[in-house]
């Protein structure tokens, strides 16, 4: 059997993080292994327990989210953070993207969508909801650029289903939707993306989708 997913639980109301507790306990192959509800004690509990996944909201006294994801990822980099929130403000998703966090919900989230966060973000994968993905990319848009070297010259070579594949996970779709869409099994994205990656250079898929943009590719 596969080890189950450690996740620690970080959220400054006790009922919240009650129900959610009971909700992950439902999947057997998670683990609730801690709850906090600050961010200082966040950090104590993440170097103790060593979580794969911590699921992180942002707005806490003594120590917000944001700082404390910043702070997790410098001392367990192979812990994946996942926001989840109530507030999908510009700079609240921008902040915890650059603090290294891998996923960003809303807690009106479904649970289908929460289960499938958190399994992603354990295999190393970005999760990002469509319309989280549209302001990250709105916001990349905006940011001046050179002008771009033609794909020729780059030596970035994308096939039609690469490029499709790429397109959908720029939307935020996750693997198991981009297979639905494309009507191809979930190991064939699986593979396609990892072509992607290595021809894009990019270590994720978001880094995969900012590379498209900057070759104009998406």
């Amino acid at each position: 059997m596969n080890p189950k997913i450690k996740i620690l639980l970080v959220d400054d109301q006790a009922l919240f993080r009650e129900g959610l507790r009971t909700l992950l306990d439902l999947q057997p192959d998670f683990e609730v292994v801690g709850e906090a509800s600050q961010g200082e004690e966040a950090l104590r509990m993440a170097v103790n327990l060593s979580p794969n996944v911590i699921l992180m909201d942002l707005r806490m006294p003594v120590m917000d989210g944001v700082t404390a994801t910043r702070r997790i990822k410098d001392s367990l980099p192979q812990c994946k953070v996942i926001v989840l929130t109530t507030f999908d403000d510009d700079e609240d998703v921008f902040e915890g993207l650059r603090a290294g966090a891998v996923g960003y919900l809303l807690k009106d989230v479904s649970s289908e969508k929460l289960y499938e966060a958190i399994r992603s973000a354990a295999r190393g994968e970005y999760f990002l909801l469509p319309s989280i993905t549209a302001k990250v990319m709105a916001e990349f848009s905006r940011l001046s650029r050179p002008a771009r070297t033609s794909l020729d010259e780059i030596g970035v070579k994308l096939s039609s289903r690469e490029l499709e594949v790429l397109r959908l996970v720029a939307q935020g779709a996750s693997n198991k939707e981009i297979a639905d869409t494309l009507v191809i099994a979930e190991g064939t994205v699986k593979n396609h993306l990892t072509n992607i990656l290595a021809k894009l250079d990019a270590r994720d898929r978001m880094q995969a989708v900012l590379r498209a943009r900057e070759l104009g590719l998406i």
